[in-house]
């Protein structure tokens, strides 16, 4: 039987209460219970596929293709479990599935409303694709009280006491501030987001206060008396020095327990609470510093790129290393500039993105890291960028670009209409963005003696995807007689997906995206000798 956990946030956004539901599953799948983490995202979109990471951060692609929150990173990253497209749900998605099926006449005539269409139709989506797993995590994204939110937590409301006393828990994420000019802690807004949620209906069992400084008792009495919540279940969560503390922190303050108490549970398995202190130790004492370079877009954001950062701390874990991401913005990268800015630079990385802004910076610093043998990893466009250098600059194709940034070059990168996957021909689309690309996990034959499949030690991979352009395979002897291998390919053998230079000592560029199936626990193969290259490069 599942047990439904709802977390909900209040005062501020970005509180994390997406690592709050990484860290929880994490300890309760530790104790021996099977989980399940889902997020639940109110804005209109129907997934965050088109929107610019400026609004929303990374765009997370799950094995069987779905385009998701950057929260479902952390979930996997945590808890090692692959997510679903069953995992995450937006308004927009909800919205859409309940006007198809007002349009093809399935409500009999009813006036189609909030309640109880939508309210019903998160419902389907909570218990959904759910087999066997004994707790189920659903995060509802956006602050309490926002009106985008008010059906999920209407629906939450619904479902609770339709399934009954006991079954379903509610945690609330609040703020409790730090005055530095009154030197207090303040618990009023914790109070007052508490108020709201309680004004729809819903009684937080466990209050999880985030702070700078740990709370006094007192302030912990004071919340505990206005938020009518026992004082074992106010919970705080102080800001941790790398977010691999996380778990330790809630176990420390008894978060797991407190929810098994409350489902009258006892822990299966003893919590193994090791592997985290071992990369907390690790992360927090290393000495040696190795800088790498991320050339692209969205570099102010740093949630633009949230699993390919964490991936690189994977990789300087499984080196004993230290990480030090360089952000580059590349439509302000001149080739003047390059020397000055990447000469102490032990590593470049242009990842993934689409449009033309920044591509000739990006160029230009795959260039220089192809002269200068400096180790260099392009991810999905980067790839792409490192096959339209290549062709500029070693087979003399002047005009060789992507026919995605100009319609009238010499397409060594085109458009992608149809591809192959398990026997079954697949479209794209030219009218629609949205979910129309090549997504989710595809699998790749790797050439015998080539780097990469000493990287990887197999014959083939299967990694995620998020692409609708492709290199040229029909140009493929070019590069190889000139030093550009094509080292991965599509098992039909038509789409290029690893590229590598013969005469480099590390530089490769793939068509997917490894830092998704990336974990602290396991860190990807890709990433780990990238940085053991970038770490012996000087």
């Amino acid at each position: 039987m599942a047990r439904y956990i709802f977390v909900t946030g209040g005062v501020v956004s970005s509180l994390g209460k997406g690592l709050s539901s990484a860290s929880l599953a994490y300890l309760l799948k530790s104790q021996g219970y099977k989980v399940r983490v889902r997020k639940m995202d109110p804005y209109l979109n129907v997934d965050p596929g088109t929107m610019s990471p400026f609004q929303h951060g990374e765009v997370f692609v799950t094995d069987d293709g779905a385009e998701t929150d950057l929260d479902l990173g952390h979930y996997e990253r945590f808890t090692n479990i692959s997510a679903k497209k069953s995992d995450n749900i937006t308004t927009g998605r909800i919205y859409s599935d309940i006007i198809k099926k007002e349009r093809r006449g399935k409500y009999l005539g009813k006036t189609v409303q909030v309640i109880p269409h939508v309210t019903d139709r998160i419902k389907e989506f909570i218990v959904g694709d759910i087999t066997n797993e004994d707790f189920v995590i659903c995060e509802i994204g956006g602050t309490v009280g926002d009106i985008e939110s008010l059906p999920f937590v209407e629906a939450i409301r619904q479902f609770s006491n339709e399934n009954g006393k006991g079954k379903s828990l509610f945690i609330h994420l609040t703020l409790v501030p730090f005055l530095k000019s009154s030197d207090e802690i303040k618990t009023k807004p914790t109070q007052h987001s508490v108020k709201e949620l309680r004004s729809l209906g819903i009684q937080p069992d466990i209050v999880i206060c985030r702070s700078q400084k740990s709370i006094p008792l007192d302030q912990r009495k004071k919340i505990s008396l206005f938020c009518n919540v026992s004082i074992d279940n106010v919970i705080e969560t102080v800001d941790v020095r790398t977010i691999y503390e996380a778990p330790i922190s809630f176990h420390n303050e008894k978060l797991d327990k407190q929810v098994l108490n409350f489902f009258k549970l006892k822990p299966r398995k003893k919590v193994n609470l090791t592997p985290w202190k071992r990369i907390t130790k690790s992360v927090l004492e290393k000495k040696k510093i190795v800088d790498i370079a991320i050339i692209g877009k969205y570099v102010n954001l740093k949630d633009a790129y949230k699993s390919l950062d964490e991936a690189l701390i994977h990789g300087g874990i499984d080196n004993n290393v230290k990480i030090n991401l360089i952000r580059i913005e590349s439509d302000k990268l001149k080739t003047n500039q390059i020397k000055k800015l990447l000469k102490n630079i032990s590593g470049i990385l242009i990842p993934g993105g689409f449009g033309k802004r920044g591509t000739e910076g990006k160029i230009s610093a795959i260039n220089y890291a192809r002269k200068n043998k400096i180790p260099f990893l392009g991810i999905c466009f980067g790839m792409q960028l490192a096959v339209v250098e290549f062709a500029r600059n070693v087979l003399k194709i002047k005009k060789a670009n992507s026919s995605e940034l100009d319609k009238k070059c010499y397409p060594v990168v085109g458009l992608l209409n149809e591809w192959s996957k398990d026997g079954k021909l697949i479209k794209g689309s030219n009218k629609d963005l949205g979910g129309t690309m090549r997504l989710g996990i595809y699998k790749a034959n790797l050439r015998h003696n080539s780097l990469i499949e000493k990287i990887y030690k197999s014959k083939f991979i299967l990694e995620r995807h998020r692409h609708r352009y492709e290199v040229n395979n029909n140009l493929r002897n070019k590069f190889e007689n000139k030093g550009m291998i094509f080292s991965g390919m599509s098992p039909d053998d038509k789409l290029p997906e690893i590229v590598e230079l013969k005469s480099h000592p590390w530089f490769i560029g793939v068509q997917f995206h490894p830092e998704f199936k990336s974990r602290p626990l396991n860190p990807h193969p890709l990433f780990s000798s990238f940085i053991k290259a970038a770490k012996f490069y000087k």
